[in-house]
């Protein structure tokens, strides 16, 4: 009976991590997305954040696959969703900021699951993810709201900027300081 219940906690982890994952996947595709079109936008400086935070994604995407594969599970592949393309500048950050804060939320609620199926593991895992979330979405928010309050000066102030983003791979929160 214990080894059918361990199995059920188990898989209802595994369940929320593939959804975890899943998110991440749709968020590296909308972000990249958005970042190939603010560069051509010519807003470099902005394209460049935009595709750091992705890299960020991409690393979620692997820290929840691998916790994934170590409780005996299969990594999705599968998109949460279709990316929203055609964007407008005004649109992006405040659509970005939405996606992370309702990110957030999940991921909160996915905590739980995994601290009421007894995955201590996967709990703080899914804290430092949501702390990386927090830093995005408060970075997607200022940017919003600068581009509300302050329109064409705070964009013609980016316009032209290099998006050259440096050397591969570091990702927003690390090139910030924090992360993993």
């Amino acid at each position: 009976m214990a080894q059918t219940d361990r199995e059920t906690r188990r898989k209802n982890v595994i369940d929320v991590l593939n959804k975890s994952r899943s998110m991440e996947l749709q968020a590296i595709h909308q972000y990249m997305n958005q970042h190939y079109n603010l560069d051509a936008m010519d807003y470099g400086d902005l394209a460049a954040k935009v595709k750091l935070i992705a890299i960020d994604e991409m690393r979620h995407a692997e820290m929840f696959a691998e916790r994934i594969k170590e409780l005996g599970g299969e990594p999705t592949t599968e998109s949460a969703g279709p990316v929203t393309k055609g964007q407008k500048i005004e649109g992006i950050f405040p659509y970005d900021s939405k996606l992370e804060d309702d990110t957030i939320d999940t991921y909160n609620q996915f905590l739980l699951v995994c601290r009421d199926n007894g995955d201590s593991t996967s709990m703080k895992l899914f804290e430092a993810i949501i702390d990386e979330e927090q830093s995005h979405f408060n970075y997607f928010d200022n940017v919003g709201d600068h581009i509300q309050s302050l329109g064409a000066a705070y964009l013609s102030q980016i316009a032209g900027t290099p998006a050259d983003t440096g050397a591969p791979a570091r990702g927003f929160v690390a090139a910030q300081g924090g992360g993993q």
